[in-house]
């Protein structure tokens, strides 16, 4: 959750603490805090509650020339938010930065009687830790943070600094994501990579259970043993222009409006219309293991869930040989589920760096299955732990709710899916409709965001004043509802929850009166008079209804939105939009801040 960044070198570290902080901010905004030592080893501690911008000013008063420090945005875990529960922390010599949360940091307290804690957090107890071992001299910064953390349980990435070295920084991590940037005569770090986008384009990303010591022109990257580690060198493909709003008021509707650019990055090279063809090439599989795949695991939380929900239906028309399981991370970690023979695990993560998915991906590999990752963050944790996998290319996700990674992760399931089919000789008069949706997605969804965003602005005016909503959707549009469901609540605080339309009757229709309105994806097909049916019965019960449809609507509902489209198959993702779009104006006519929602952060980095 939290963001971490690290400076040493020959320029200003505050310059580069503070805007990594600003670009690390969707990781948490309750608290922030940077430290700086000068020349002399005296130190400039800074923190300050709530959003960035309150600790810039703390800055602005207190301006210094300093060339190395550490800082941090915190996502609250242990202790409310408050000054002094803020990074970076101090035991002694020590200051520390944290990300993750150190479970038995109450048994290592009761051995530290000698220090005096200041706040309520588990990271206090690790500095003191590390000064512990520290403090006698006997022992190197370096050789001090492996010995503490030889002692602790729970997942970490930290930076840690002493005001005995002036030189050198210290950071490890253990589930909790860190990467370092190489600059010429500086080094940097922090938790994701955006923050280091134009300072340097080459980065070293640290794997669990390795530490590394850096100084501004040379990085010692080693186990917890100290053995040595030959680290690799990344490129940084990410550009500046991905990461900043491009005249946007957000960036949730930026990013909501990037959709056909970067649905076009997920299918570069990958589908071929004139052959109805697809190209997968990462999950580096034979036609011969293709082919023998009968039962499919799709691992994921929140949007990435409602992702491989929303492709299992879509992939259960043309793969009948194949049993789909859509699970969620956090919950299916901890069952003794059987996975048959001839399975393949899917794990689907936009940050790459999901905290519950990394730990189910791991659990399912000690199995012996097979993982593939469907992942968004380039170098990251999970896509450098599957077997195989596929990057989606969506760009950077800055707005806390996803919303193009949730588009391109059900395109580059629905591709693996066929890719499948492939290679079990459906028949390409199955496949052929689903793949020409594909390649014609992009530009289906430049045209209908241009043409219903004052039309969802127009509806969102009608019904921000509610404090609950349902909605509701049938087959493959249940699980898009679901997803809509979970962006008006991510953004816009109102009570919203999804069923299938089916299940109204059983329960949740005792729900319905004045306080709530209703939002109902309403799709031509098999299943449309049912739908229908379904209206009907909230509509008799004095339900405020708003259509989501493809097609023509005679009901006395509230409201209809009607996209024009010729698909079939792809409808959904069309529908999807429209929620989207729906979600953000409510949350901007409530005055909420969209790209911040409260009490959330944007990768999920703890359990």
């Amino acid at each position: 959750m939290c963001g971490i960044v690290g400076y040493v070198g020959e320029k200003d570290a505050q310059d580069f603490l503070l805007q990594g902080l600003k670009r690390l901010e969707y990781r948490g905004y309750d608290s922030a805090g940077i430290v700086t030592l000068d020349q002399q080893n005296h130190p400039t501690l800074l923190r300050s509650v709530g959003k960035i911008v309150n600790l810039e000013a703390k800055i602005k008063e207190h301006r210094t020339k300093d060339h190395i420090g550490i800082g941090h945005t915190r996502w609250a875990t242990h202790g409310n938010p408050s000054e002094k529960n803020a990074h970076p922390h101090r035991a002694g010599s020590i200051f520390l930065v944290h990300n993750g949360i150190i479970e038995n940091y109450k048994i290592l307290k009761e051995q530290l009687k000698q220090y005096d804690f200041q706040s309520d957090t588990d990271t206090e107890v690790l500095a003191a830790l590390i000064d512990s071992f520290y403090q006698n001299g006997k022992l190197t910064l370096e050789d001090a943070v492996t010995q503490a953390l030889k002692l602790v349980k729970g997942t970490y990435g930290i930076a840690v600094l002493s005001v005995k070295d002036s030189a050198h920084l210290v950071v490890a991590r253990s589930g909790s994501p860190l990467v370092i940037g190489v600059g010429k005569n500086e080094t940097l770090i922090a938790s994701d990579a955006s923050a280091l986008v134009g300072y340097t384009k080459k980065a070293i990303y640290l794997n669990d259970g390795e530490i590394a010591l850096i100084s501004k022109d040379n990085i010692e990257v080693k186990t917890l043993d100290l053995q040595p580690v030959s680290a690799q060198v990344e490129e940084i493909l990410t550009d500046l222009s991905a990461i900043q709003k491009g005249g946007y008021d957000h960036f949730l509707l930026k990013e909501i409006m990037e959709q056909p650019d970067s649905l076009k990055e997920t299918l570069r090279g990958r589908i071929n219309h004139q052959t109805h063809t697809v190209h997968l090439g990462g999950p580096n599989l034979t036609v011969k293991e293709l082919k023998s795949i009968r039962h499919l695991i799709m691992v994921g939380c929140g949007t990435a869930y409602y992702a491989a929900k929303t492709a299992t239906y879509l992939l259960e028309q043309f793969l009948p040989d194949v049993t789909i399981e859509p699970v969620i991370a956090s919950e299916y970690r901890y069952r003794h589920a059987y996975i048959p023979d001839h399975s393949v695990a899917l794990i689907v993560s936009q940050s790459g760096e999901t905290a519950d998915t990394l730990a189910c991906l791991r659990e399912i590999k000690a199995q012996g299955t097979k993982t593939i990752g469907i992942v968004n963050a380039i170098g990251s944790t999970i896509a450098r732990e599957v077997d195989g996998g596929t990057y989606v290319h969506a760009g950077p996700e800055i707005s806390v709710a996803s919303t193009k990674a949730f588009t391109s992760q059900v395109a580059a399931l629905l591709m693996f899916g066929l890719t499948i089919a492939e290679a079990k000789g459906v028949n390409s008069q199955l496949l052929a409709p689903v793949i020409d949706e594909l390649a014609m997605l992009p530009d289906d969804i430049a045209r209908i965001l241009k043409e219903a965003s004052y039309e969802m602005k127009k509806l969102a005016k009608k019904y921000y004043k509610y404090d609950h909503a349902i909605y509701l959707g049938r087959d493959v549009n249940f699980p898009i509802a679901l997803e809509g469901a979970l962006k008006l609540k991510e953004i816009s605080y109102i009570d919203a929850n999804a069923y299938p339309t089916g299940e109204l009757k059983h329960g949740p229709i005792a729900l319905i009166d004045d306080r709530f309105f209703e939002v109902v994806m309403l799709q031509s097909g098999f299943l449309y008079e049912k739908s229908v049916s379904g209206i009907q019965e909230v509509l008799a019960r004095g339900g405020h209804v708003a259509v989501f449809t493809d097609t023509d609507v005679d009901l006395p509902v509230e409201s209809i939105i009607k996209i024009k489209t010729d698909f079939t198959v792809l409808t959904p993702i069309i529908f999807n939009l429209l929620s989207q779009l729906f979600a953000y104006y409510i949350a901007v006519d409530k005055g909420n801040n969209v790209d911040q929602p409260r009490n959330l952060a944007k990768s999920v980095t703890v359990e």
